[in-house]
């Protein structure tokens, strides 16, 4: 079967929305969205916002944040977009100030000297904050026109799921979630010249 076939697929009913997360179609070869897990932080007639949260590097905060010392968490790369700049995601609603709700128990952004003082008392774990470089962002229609295209599937996930599925098997979690018409994605292989 011809892969163009395997994409030809119906665009699921899930419409995009703060607190959704974008599942990239298999084959997409981009270094950031390959097999990318996209939570959107915001979504409206003007765009969208979000933060490709499956994809660790081995740089660790504390070596580009040296005001961290008490926090040695792994970063994520969010995205293309201001790959100089620090963003994070957390479970600890007001504890951050100024902090804006995703869904449910969970939450982007917040005064960083929050951070530095939940940071300096323990208080952070990989479990409840989680830090990424850059950010995936798309202009008005943008979004809607790349999943008119099959190259993203829309669904739902906890702020449970999120935080404590390991980073290299949410992709393939997540797409099993889509149901059997998305089968195929989630069984083709990473390298389809190696199968």
């Amino acid at each position: 079967m011809k892969i163009d076939r395997l994409i030809q697929i119906k665009s699921n009913s899930l419409k995009p929305a703060k607190g959704r997360i974008l599942l990239s179609e298999p084959f997409m070869g981009d270094y950031y969205f390959g097999r990318s897990v996209v939570l959107l932080a915001e979504h409206n007639a003007e765009g969208s916002f979000g933060l490709v949260v499956n994809k660790p590097v081995s740089t660790k905060l504390s070596e580009v944040a040296a005001d961290f010392p008490n926090l040695d968490q792994t970063l994520f790369i969010g995205g293309p977009v201001e790959t100089n700049r620090l963003f994070f995601i957390h479970t600890l609603g007001e504890q951050i100030v100024h902090s804006l709700p995703i869904m449910e128990g969970l939450y982007w952004g917040g005064e960083i000297g929050s951070v530095k003082s939940l940071a300096n008392k323990g208080l952070l774990s990989k479990h409840n904050i989680r830090f990424f470089m850059g950010y995936s962002g798309w202009g008005a229609n943008q979004l809607e026109a790349e999943l008119k295209r099959n190259s993203w599937a829309i669904t739902r996930i906890t702020s449970k799921q999120l935080f404590y599925t390991q980073p290299a098997l949410l992709w393939k979690k997540m797409t099993r979630k889509l149901g059997e018409e998305y089968s195929l994605w989630h069984k083709f292989p990473v390298n389809p010249t190696m199968n």
